[in-house]
């Protein structure tokens, strides 16, 4: 039974970077080009929609390892409890924070899938319109932030962890460093998300 948490653990931990965390980035990549305007972000959007094997690439590369992240990690948040004796209170707080996001994150990613990919499974069509469609509500736009946030702060806090579960940060001072470089790394990614929420919401 301990063997099989540990390697649930460790799957979880990896499939948070690989490919999970790795699409969130190519993702926020894909949609800054709306920073250069519309035609800007249609052209790699419609790139995106033209690679060959699509849709096994999204289910086996993307929606598959993210079920199983999500709900792994939500059997982890409720059978988790903090520890400040052994962690510390900054810690214990990043901890909780990465369980609270992660629940946000399942509500979000769900609602964001249902308005983008199984719309365009019905003939929608997924460009810059789309997208400002939907950032036409300031409610979508504030829930739109609260997603990037989220999701900005849930990859780089879990890059931390990554890096701890993995071996690859040993120590107090490995760790210090790791904390600054991944919130730096959360820094740029969340206000770039927002940025991009707002480009979109100027075409509304």
């Amino acid at each position: 039974m301990a063997s099989t948490h540990f390697f649930n653990r460790k799957l979880h931990s990896l499939l948070g970077v690989i490919p999970v965390g790795i699409f969130l980035v190519q993702h926020l990549f894909i949609n800054h080009f709306i920073l250069y305007g519309e035609d800007s972000f249609n052209s790699a959007a419609h790139f995106m929609e033209s690679l060959p094997l699509r849709y096994a690439l999204e289910a086996f590369l993307i929606f598959l390892p993210l079920l199983y992240h999500a709900i792994y990690g939500l059997y982890i948040a409720f059978q988790a409890r903090n520890n400040v004796t052994n962690y510390g209170y900054f810690r214990n707080v990043m901890f909780m924070l990465q369980r609270a996001t992660g629940v946000i994150l399942i509500i979000f990613i769900a609602w964001h899938v249902w308005e983008t990919r199984i719309a365009a499974a019905f003939g929608a069509e997924v460009n810059a319109q789309m997208m400002g469609d939907i950032f036409a509500s300031p409610v979508m736009i504030a829930f739109y932030i609260i997603g990037v946030v989220a999701a900005t702060f849930h990859f780089a806090n879990g890059m931390w962890s990554f890096c701890v579960t993995w071996g690859i940060t040993v120590g107090p001072k490995a760790q210090r460093i790791s904390t600054y470089i991944w919130m730096v790394v959360f820094a740029i990614l969340s206000v770039g998300g927002v940025l991009i929420v707002f480009e979109f919401a100027k075409l509304s």
